[in-house]
């Protein structure tokens, strides 16, 4: 692999790394932290999730694509289990579990090498590239955050206002 090769796959990495951990995942904090237990659960119809199953769902997820496929650990994962359960955990439960799964997530992130990026792995029954895997996971992470997001400004009415930083133009302020 070349200089600008390896550079590429570590701006890559990086990348996800901040969107994973220093966006997606603070943002769902804070749309989790002010939800009681019933809007946690709440799903608007049985073909829907809940935030609840929403965070156990990204929990095995970033767990199976990211931290046992590079780990090479044994995939343990019952993802049905995940869409399944109904009033299973508290708020603080899931958000600890999930904030250790994306803190490992990004160690793994940050320790990835291009050739690791290159080879193959078997994840859910799919062949994949490294590559493919670390890009699946932070679009899906960021897909579910989204509904998190619509969810929780659904039930409070409130704007979560992240984007405080940019003006009335959209863009942000300049610095200087």
């Amino acid at each position: 692999m070349t200089a600008s090769h390896t550079q590429v796959a570590s701006l890559f990495l990086d990348t996800a790394r901040r969107s994973l951990v220093e966006q997606a995942w603070p943002r769902i904090k804070d749309c989790v932290a002010p939800l009681s237990e019933e809007q946690l659960w709440w799903r608007p119809n049985e073909a829907s999730n809940s935030i609840g199953n929403l965070l156990l769902h990204l929990n095995g997820n970033i767990g199976q694509w990211l931290v046992a496929s590079f780990e090479r650990r044994e995939d343990t994962r019952n993802r049905p289990q995940e869409f399944s359960a109904r009033g299973a955990a508290t708020a603080a439960e899931l958000l600890e579990r999930l904030g250790a799964t994306v803190e490992e997530a990004g160690r793994v992130l940050a320790r990835l090498t291009p050739e690791e990026l290159l080879a193959t792995y078997e994840i859910q029954g799919y062949t994949v590239t490294g590559l493919y895997a670390v890009f699946h996971a932070i679009e899906h992470f960021a897909l579910h955050y989204g509904q998190i997001a619509f969810i929780t400004k659904s039930l409070s009415g409130q704007d979560l206002g992240f984007h405080r930083e940019l003006e009335k133009t959209g863009r942000a302020r300049s610095r200087g």
